[in-house]
Parts: C-alpha cells; sequence; structure tokens
C-alpha cells in the first residue's frame, strides 16, 4: 500500500467548483423544502381538515426521518462512495416530495414526508463531506462557510415563495404546488452525474482496502465504530456539540417571530425588515468566520459566534422585555436579535471540524449522523419551550431563555473539549501522521472499515 491517498491539489478547479456547485444547490434546495412546509400547513390543515397534533406531527415526521437519513446515506457514502450516496440521496427526497403533492389523505402525506425526510437527511452530510476532501485545505473553513452560509438564500427563497402561494392560490392547489417544487433537485442528478467526480481520497482508500488483507474483515457495524479505537469520547463529545446548537437555535428561532407580532406588538413591517437586515449581516458574518477559523483554529469558528449567542440571550433576559417604541436603534430587541443571529454562524464550522475530527471510512458517517441526529433532537424545542415558558408564568420570551441559554453553554463547553484540527489532511496519511498529537485518531487505521 505504498500509493498514498489523493489530496485537493489533485482537482482541477472545474472539478472542485463543480463539487462545491452541487453540494451548494442541494443544501440550498433541502433547506427550502424543510422551510417552506410550515408556511404551508395551515392551507393543508384546512384542505384536509386536519388537527393541529396531526399538523405538529407531519413537520415532526420530517425532522425524524431526516435523522435517519443522516445515518443511512453516511453509511452509504462511506461504503459506495460520496458520488452515489449524494445522488440516491437527492432522488429519494426528489421523488417522494413530488408524490407528496399528490397525497390525499393525512396518512398518505404524513408517510411521504417521513421518506422525503430520509431522502433530506442524506443530502447533507455527503455533500460536506466530498467538498472538504477535496478543496484546499487552507481555505477549507472559508468554503464550508459559504456552503452553510447557503441557508440564508433558502430561507429567503422559502418564506417569499411560501408567502406568493399561499396569497395567490386556494387552500388545496396551493400546498401541493408548494411540495411540487420541492421536487426540484431530481434535475440535479443529471449535473451530479455528468459534471461531478468522485472523492478521489475514496477512490484510492476504496482501491487499496479491497487490495490489501483487510477485505474479508471490512463489514463491521459502522455506528459502532464510532466508539471504537479511542473515538468513543470524541463521538459523545461532538454529538452533544451539534445537538446543543440545534437545540438553542430552534428554542429562539421557532418562537421569535411569535413572540415580537403577537407578544410585543412590534409593527410587521418592523418586524418583516429586521429579518432582512439579519439576513444579510449572517451572510456577512459567515464568511468572515470561515476566513478567521482557517487562521485562528476551528474551535475559534465555534467560540467566537457563541459567545454573541450567550450575550444576546442574557441581554434578552434582563432588556428584552421592553416594547417597541418608535426607533430600531434605541429598541434593544432588535440588537439582541441580530446578536444572535451572529451567534448562529457557529454552524459554518460544523461541517468541516466533524470531517476533520474522522478518518476516510468513517467520516460521512459522521458528518450525517452528528448533523441530522442533532437536528431531530433539536426539535424537541417546541415542544419544551412552551413548557418552560408556562413554568416562568407563560412568558414566552422567559421559557425561550430558559432552554437556549443552558444549551449554549454546553456548546461552549463541547467546543472547548473537542481537539483543533486547523491543517489536518483529510486523506488517510494525514490521520497517520496526526496520531501522535491526537489520542483519538492513533487508533483509527485505515483497515478498520
Amino acid at each position: 500500500m505504498s500509493k498514498t491517498l489523493s489530496g485537493a491539489e489533485d482537482y482541477t478547479a472545474r472539478q472542485r467548483y463543480s463539487i462545491m456547485i452541487s453540494a451548494m444547490l442541494g443544501y440550498i434546495l433541502d433547506f427550502y423544502d424543510v422551510l417552506i412546509f410550515p408556511f404551508l400547513l395551515p392551507a393543508i390543515q384546512r384542505s384536509m381538515s386536519l388537527s393541529l397534533t396531526e399538523i405538529g406531527s407531519l413537520q415532526a415526521l420530517t425532522l425524524f426521518g431526516s435523522a435517519i437519513g443522516g445515518a443511512l446515506f453516511g453509511v452509504i457514502g462511506d461504503r459506495l462512495g460520496r458520488k452515489t450516496s449524494l445522488q440516491l440521496a437527492i432522488a429519494l427526497f426528489s421523488v417522494a416530495a413530488i408524490i407528496s403533492a399528490f397525497a390525499w389523505n393525512y396518512w398518505s402525506l404524513a408517510v411521504l414526508r417521513f421518506i422525503t425526510g430520509i431522502g433530506l437527511g442524506g443530502e447533507y452530510g455527503v455533500g460536506m463531506v466530498l467538498f472538504n476532501e477535496a478543496w484546499k485545505k487552507g481555505s477549507r473553513g472559508l468554503g464550508a462557510a459559504a456552503l452553510q452560509g447557503c441557508a440564508v438564500i433558502a430561507s429567503s427563497t422559502a418564506s417569499i415563495v411560501g408567502i406568493w402561494l399561499i396569497a395567490t392560490f386556494s387552500d388545496e392547489w396551493s400546498w401541493r404546488i408548494g411540495l411540487l417544487s420541492g421536487g426540484v433537485p431530481i434535475l440535479l442528478i443529471i449535473f451530479i452525474r455528468f459534471f461531478m467526480p468522485e472523492s478521489k481520497i475514496w477512490l484510492e482508500y476504496e482501491a487499496q482496502r479491497k487490495a490489501g488483507p483487510v477485505v474479508a474483515a471490512a463489514r463491521t457495524l459502522p455506528l459502532a465504530d464510532l466508539f471504537r479505537n479511542g473515538l468513543a469520547r470524541q463521538t459523545v463529545t461532538a454529538f452533544v456539540w451539534l445537538m446543543s446548537y440545534m437545540l438553542c437555535y430552534y428554542s429562539v428561532v421557532s418562537f421569535i417571530p411569535t413572540l415580537l407580532l403577537r407578544d410585543m406588538h412590534t409593527p410587521g413591517d418592523v418586524v418583516r425588515t429586521t429579518a432582512v437586515l439579519l439576513s444579510v449581516v449572517s451572510g456577512i458574518c459567515y464568511l468572515a468566520n470561515g476566513f478567521f477559523n482557517d487562521r485562528a483554529g476551528r474551535r475559534f469558528g465555534a467560540l467566537v459566534p457563541a459567545l454573541f449567542w450567550v450575550g444576546s440571550l442574557v441581554g434578552m433576559a434582563v432588556w428584552g422585555s421592553q416594547l417597541y417604541a418608535g426607533s430600531k436603534a434605541e429598541w434593544p430587541m432588535f440588537w439582541l436579535y441580530i446578536g444572535f443571529g451572529i451567534g448562529n454562524v457557529a454552524l459554518g464550522v460544523t461541517g468541516v471540524w466533524i470531517s476533520e475530527l474522522y478518518p476516510v471510512n468513517l467520516r460521512a458517517t459522521a458528518v450525517s449522523t452528528f448533523y441530522m441526529g442533532g437536528r431531530g433532537l433539536g426539535s424537541i424545542a417546541p415542544v419544551i419551550v412552551p413548557l418552560a415558558a408556562t413554568h416562568f408564568g407563560g412568558s414566552l420570551l422567559n421559557g425561550m431563555v430558559a432552554v437556549a441559554l443552558p444549551a449554549a453553554a454546553v456548546f461552549v463547553l463541547a467546543s472547548l473539549l473537542l481537539p483543533e484540527t486547523l491543517g489536518r489532511d483529510l486523506s488517510a496519511k494525514g490521520f497517520k501522521a496526526d496520531a501522535d498529537s491526537e489520542p483519538a485518531m492513533k487508533a483509527a487505521p485505515v483497515s478498520s472499515v
């Protein structure tokens, strides 16, 4: 096994950018489907005469399916290749999204949204891993942050299209057209099939595995492998890290519109202007944070935004109840909301950091499982925030802070515990070279598939 695994220098610029375009488009369309669905729920409820419990379960089933899909397609990405897994994931969620537009009752829609979620869960992690394995390590953080920052595009598009559909079409047609638009990614498969290369690191690793003595013993349980060979503590920490991020994020973003509009009686145009400004600021901060974490380290890229989180949440507890009085500059919640949005850009470092924490044969499994599993568990925020609000006398703001602030603190602690990986070579050779400095990597050899 004398041949070393390829690095980003073995890709042409065209190949690297085709991978980035595929990953970006896949992530935008993935996130678009997740975010447009809440806009369509009122129309679905009226059209099908569903209860609030049934409506809530449709979103929960999508997120639950994404957690399963993250693990499933992560394993496929490590076993059959990043490109194959990405195509299968996109095909599954595109086809299921299209068919769901023709659902005839609650159960048909519930099953199809669950299947859609499985496909959605596989796209992000595998695309992120492929991108990181192909991109130059000196700018990997910036590229990953730009990829993650596409959430801003998805969020804006979902809001515009969702509101337009509800205002333009009847209840029966608006949600069906909206779900049908979620099938657009099926066209992306053509681009991936003919223009996007497979990860060269994975191809050479697979060739070496098949040629070596480990081929007969290579079929262990991939999720269990994340806890073997000294990786258990790192795996638990990384999963808690992402779960705490998702819990903090959803505890605020799921309820801030209701808080501002219903409880604080903030004018709609003020809320809309604040949200648009936040999108612009977030996009800039994603890129800036990516630039600096390529120089100061992955821990820097997580901790600095997290400090904005903590500061804004403490500020909400102290000053957040002050109502809008005619000036955004003098309204505390305006700045606190912007501050929380800056904290959200910590997500930009998650994909690259976890990719650098695990060897070739576990990388897609780790990124997909942790991200989607964390998102699935983080989705309990809409349940526990109202419970916390009830405990604090019915104050939604206090309920949000009571859940989000401890989650932010756990995220900070986990960021301090994860090993720094700045500059790590993602090939198997790179992990061997780092073995002395990172004990968790020492027992993660190329042969343990």
